[in-house]
């Protein structure tokens, strides 16, 4: 796998990564390097190859631009000095961006087949997240890009259905692209595993974000939603702790004390995979914040399925995705931007206990039904249609972020 992030904190590639290996192949990720750590390492048997390639988040188009190409040009130098020694079955690749999927033109020379994985929708994500960069040609190359890389590989997957659609609409032949939904892993995400919280056992209702610090998801309809309920319901002590890291932190920070909040929201920063599940085990409602637009009308947050694994009521933005997945109440939701909303969705949940019983047993039926455990049989199915020769041979994926 070459991956532009770092592997330990990518779940979809992560478990992708674990299931080849509980399947007997070998995978080898490149990825990129924190200050310190080692340039070789293994994780869950997973070897992971490590280039010091400068991450930069928050940064302009430009910036990112050169970090994705000088990322993509040593990883496809560093995969075909290991394909000399290894002899690699598939190399996959994860977009953000789609283009890195040409890092593999040297095993594709070699006849090694790819299989490209979009986690995002690039055109509409680069529109979302670079709106004053954002115009006609900009979309029509993002565009020119996505076909190419996508005609490039053998075959694709995505994450979700919409996503599939949209590829077809655009041109994609439907049978070569397939869905391997980002759902958690039901043997990590478990419930009995943790103590029992009953809700707001000690006179807190524990509020609880995982997930990135970025403009894309709005934290701050959070805080506003969180000061709304202080004011509205004084008698009511409502407390939000934030697991993630991004360039939007020092803003919602600041956003806290000019609402007179930042004693009742902690920033944690960034915590492993493996401690999620015990964070969320601790808290009373998971929250979903997600600014509405083209791009994320595509996505499905992930953590919507790890808290409703967790047994937890959660309250999320009203997005397609989510009401086609979630139906029925398994979630509550509000508009787009809307904190006063967002407030109202909570105190629903505060009030009610039969509502958030309910909402909780059928988000949990809906995520058995989708788990990774059951994914992981479709996916590893997929792998072994792709691979060389149909010989289980190691196995490399490619990973961007951004």
């Amino acid at each position: 796998m070459i991956v532009h992030s770092y592997y330990d904190e990518d779940p979809r590639v992560r478990r992708e990564a674990e299931s080849l290996v509980a399947a007997g192949r070998v995978v080898i990720v490149i990825g990129l390097r924190r200050p310190g750590e080692p340039e070789r390492g293994e994780l869950a048997g997973v070897v992971v190859r490590r280039l010091d390639v400068q991450r930069h988040q928050g940064a302009g188009l430009l910036t990112y631009l050169r970090e994705y190409l000088s990322f993509g040009v040593r990883a496809a130098w560093l995969a075909a000095r290991l394909h000399r020694r290894t002899r690699f079955g598939l190399l996959q690749v994860h977009s953000l961006p789609d283009f890195l999927a040409f890092a593999a033109l040297p095993l594709r020379l070699a006849g090694v087949p790819l299989l490209l994985d979009l986690h995002e929708a690039m055109p509409e994500f680069f529109q979302s997240r670079f709106p004053r960069a954002a115009n006609p040609r900009l979309r029509w190359l993002l565009l020119v890009q996505e076909r190419l890389s996508i005609a490039f590989s053998s075959h694709t997957i995505t994450v979700n259905d919409a996503m599939r659609d949209r590829l077809v609409r655009l041109g994609v032949p439907a049978d070569k692209v397939s869905v391997v939904i980002n759902s958690p892993v039901l043997d990590l995400f478990d419930p009995g595993r943790h103590p029992h919280r009953p809700f707001a056992v000690d006179g807190v209702v524990r509020l609880i974000y995982t997930g990135g610090l970025t403009p894309t998801y709005e934290l701050d309809v959070a805080l506003r939603a969180v000061a709304h309920l202080a004011a509205g319901r004084p008698d009511l002590d409502v407390r939000l702790d934030v697991f993630g890291r991004g360039d939007s932190e020092p803003l919602l920070r600041r956003l806290a004390t000019h609402l007179g909040i930042a004693e009742r929201v902690v920033f944690h920063g960034r915590v492993p995979l493996e401690a999620i599940p015990t964070a969320v085990a601790m808290a009373d409602v998971g929250l979903a914040p997600t600014r509405l637009d083209a791009y994320t009308g595509l996505t499905l947050s992930t953590k919507v399925y790890e808290y409703a694994a967790m047994g937890k009521p959660v309250v999320a933005t009203r997005l397609p995705m989510l009401e086609r997945t979630f139906p029925d109440g398994a979630v509550q939701t509000y508009a787009s931007g809307d904190h006063v909303g967002m407030a109202a969705a909570l105190g629903r949940l505060i009030d009610d206990a039969d509502l958030r019983s309910a909402g909780v047993e059928r988000a949990r039926e809906i995520v058995e039904a989708s788990s990774w455990e059951r994914e992981s049989v479709r996916y590893v199915a997929r792998i072994d249609r792709h691979i060389r020769n149909g010989r289980p041979l190691v196995v490399a994926q490619t990973t961007p972020s951004r």
